[in-house]
């Protein structure tokens, strides 16, 4: 393999390590904040438990985000070096936003959340878990700005004499539509992915509890984990739809500013009105469009969902062999070797990335309606099945996210900087020319095996510790705050600060 395949594997293999770890901190931090809010406003211990349960996984699962995160941006400025060296200028600036937001405000308000719970004020300790819980939203925005910009850029220049692409508006960066259209997207994944987590883990241990028959565990499970499976049940089924409605205005801007991408989502070979929606199409890995066969479809859908139109002229989608010829004629149809440029992205990636993005959500559908049925007016369910969905359906969203990742980037494809159709197309880069010409290809491949294996290693450290605390349910709690020591007249001035998990 040359420097170029292993700098693209290597990147993307640490990119889904680290991207199945994001939306469950993204999702959940406001969840955990929303439990404690309840437990200050009304005083419920259940709440508190809740806290402190879900609290805990969620710092579990920070920490190991923040671990395999470190490396993503080193990437840029060593394997990656040429394209650090033409959009520098522009990338690095959201980046640089996201690097204050994380490190400064995350990594402070957590600090002040997780070892104040016996020092500060409720209120005030409540605030630094909303302030910890904002911020992961406002560095994913700023991640997205970055990213959004290679898939339409915008508010940049060409500078022909130094070879660079320079910003000339960070406004025009941080309110570029393909943002706006992503941003949404993602965070209601995030939600998806933390609701159905709160709801699998819960609902598991609340057919437990009701299976021993024991009262006081029955209880248990009535008033502590019964609350937590219709919380994570409604986040569910509200963040679902806000993922229907954000996808679908994120199809239809891709069909304008990047058809290629969504053609080959579609198999679509040859531009056409009225065009079907494929449900299953077949044919070999890597294909061609010659090679491909449309199975089941559904006439119209795919129209609709690309312009907003079922049929007619304005229901026209542009096929993967259209792009290929116009993108040709536009930017040149053989690269500086005399190769030809193949600019319609992996059709079997494409594909099928997309359609398992969509279709690994179905089980978070179905846990979210089944589990709101079992608890409807009061009740609770002893069924083995409905246990066994929880648990199957907790690692579902997060492969749909890790899809939707890899769809987005390998649907790029040729292209790390795609051109913006309407505006500035000298502002785009083909990933070839994107990779470093300093790195020889063996020094990749040790870096891609050594990274490969540490971050084998890190999940399963994730893994048995979400798991390990995960079996351990809600703990014995009592209100640590100094109002409550106040109240009850213990004097603990000289106490000394401590861990609060």
């Amino acid at each position: 393999m040359d420097a170029l395949a292993l700098a693209r594997w290597q990147f993307a293999i640490t990119t889904v390590y680290h991207f199945i770890l994001v939306p469950l901190t993204i999702g959940l931090a406001p969840l955990v904040a929303g439990m404690q809010t309840a437990w200050v406003v009304t005083k419920n211990e259940r709440w508190l438990r809740l806290t402190k349960f879900f609290g805990k996984l969620l710092l579990i699962n920070f920490a190991l985000g923040v671990a395999t995160g470190l490396l993503q941006e080193f990437q840029f400025g060593m394997n990656w070096s040429e394209y650090s060296r033409f959009v520098g200028d522009i990338f690095g600036a959201p980046l640089a936003m996201e690097s204050l937001a994380a490190f400064f405000v995350e990594s402070t308000f957590l600090g002040l959340w997780i070892f104040g719970w016996d020092r500060l004020n409720k209120k005030v300790h409540l605030a630094c878990a909303w302030a910890f819980s904002l911020a992961t939203i406002v560095s994913a925005f700023f991640i997205l700005a970055a990213n959004s910009w290679m898939q339409h850029p915008v508010g940049a220049t060409y500078n022909a004499t130094t070879g660079r692409a320079e910003m000339v508006s960070i406004g025009k960066i941080l309110t570029n539509n393909t943002l706006w259209a992503a941003f949404p997207h993602t965070v209601t994944a995030a939600f998806l992915v933390a609701g159905t987590f709160v709801c699998g883990v819960a609902t598991w241990w609340m057919v437990r509890l009701v299976r021993t028959k024991k009262p006081h565990l029955v209880e248990l499970a009535r008033s502590t984990y019964r609350p937590a499976v219709i919380l994570g049940a409604c986040v569910m089924l509200v963040a679902g739809v806000g993922v229907i409605l954000s996808g679908d205005a994120q199809g239809k801007i891709m069909y304008q500013q990047q058809p290629g991408k969504m053609s080959a989502a579609e198999s679509l070979c040859e531009g056409q009105e009225n065009a079907s929606f494929s449900i299953l199409t077949i044919g070999p890995w890597n294909p061609t469009c010659d090679e491909l066969t449309r199975v089941i479809e559904v006439p119209g859908v795919a129209s609709f969902l690309g312009t907003g139109h079922f049929s007619g002229p304005d229901s026209f989608l542009p096929g993967v062999n259209d792009v290929q010829k116009e993108m040709s004629a536009k930017f040149g149809a053989t690269d500086s070797a005399g190769n030809p440029i193949q600019y319609t992205p992996p059709l079997a990636v494409s594909y099928w990335a997309f359609r398992l993005m969509i279709g690994l959500a179905v089980f978070s559908a179905a846990l979210a309606l089944w589990a709101l049925w079992a608890t409807r007016r009061g009740r609770m369910s002893d069924n083995t099945w409905l246990s066994r969905l929880g648990i199957l359906a907790i690692p579902m969203p997060f492969l749909a996210c890790s899809f939707g990742w890899i769809f987005t980037e390998v649907g790029r494809q040729p292209w790390v900087v795609a051109p913006n159709p309407t505006g500035i197309d000298e502002v785009r880069l083909l990933t070839e020319r994107g990779v470093s010409t300093a790195v020889p290809a063996g020094v990749m491949l040790a870096s891609m095996i050594v990274f490969t294996l540490l971050y084998l290693v890190l999940g399963v450290i994730w893994y048995r510790l979400i798991h390990r605390y995960a079996i351990e349910g809600v703990p014995e709690v009592h209100d640590e705050s100094p109002e409550a020591r106040a109240a009850s007249g213990e004097d603990d001035s000289d106490r000394p600060l401590s861990f609060a998990y």
